[in-house]
């Protein structure tokens, strides 16, 4: 036989090999496939998850590892929030306030100032809280002036004090006010000075729970 009949022959012999496996090969390639597209689902499902046992005194919550969750964890009653309670230091704020029972007026003027509305209020709270509590507000002016006018005066500032302490809720049976004009100075003298320290309305505790 010539070389090129030898090469014929082993081609055919090839050929028929191929052929014979070639479906072998197909059903391996069709197994390989399906091996591992199914481990891709099982990694997939949730149900073939393992679950993790807790042990020890530290406890992760149950829905963080897909475990079913008790009803005692699925609402938590909020605690109440209790109350603010009344603070000591608001307490000595409020005696310090009301250790000044004065308020000091401008000439010939009956307003209230600014600068006595903190004063005012601790006294109007303590006497809303201690309803037994009473006191009188005596009003005074400076020497000037006519007798009557300055009874007016002192009448006008007294009533004034009066109205701002009802306002932060004290009864009305509980404040009486009275005007001493200029008849009972606080300081003695001709001056500036004495003047202004005589314009006031004082706070005169009569009964003090």
């Amino acid at each position: 036989m010539t070389k090129g009949g030898e090469r014929s022959a082993g081609g055919a012999v090839i050929i028929g090999t191929f052929v014979l496996f070639a479906p072998i090969m197909r059903s391996l390639l069709v197994f390989s496939l399906a091996v591992l597209l199914s481990a891709c689902a099982t990694q997939d499902d949730p149900s073939r998850i393992r679950q993790i046992a807790q042990e020890g005194a530290l406890r992760v919550h149950p829905g963080l590892l897909g475990q079913p969750v008790p009803a005692e964890l699925q609402t938590a009653a909020a605690a109440p929030v209790p109350a603010p309670a009344e603070t000591s230091s608001m307490r000595m704020d409020e005696q310090g306030l009301r250790a000044q029972r004065s308020v000091y007026f401008d000439l010939n003027r009956a307003e209230i100032k600014a600068d006595y509305a903190s004063v005012l209020a601790a006294h109007g709270q303590y006497l809303a809280r201690h309803p037994q509590s009473r006191v009188r507000v005596e009003g005074h002016a400076d020497e000037r002036g006519s007798p009557a006018y300055n009874q007016r005066l002192g009448l006008q500032r007294a009533q004034n004090v009066r109205a701002t302490l009802l306002g932060h809720g004290v009864q009305a049976a509980q404040i009486s006010v009275k005007s001493w004009g200029k008849a009972k100075p606080k300081l003695l003298g001709r001056n500036e000075e004495a003047w202004a320290e005589n314009r006031r309305a004082d706070i005169v505790y009569e009964k003090e729970d």
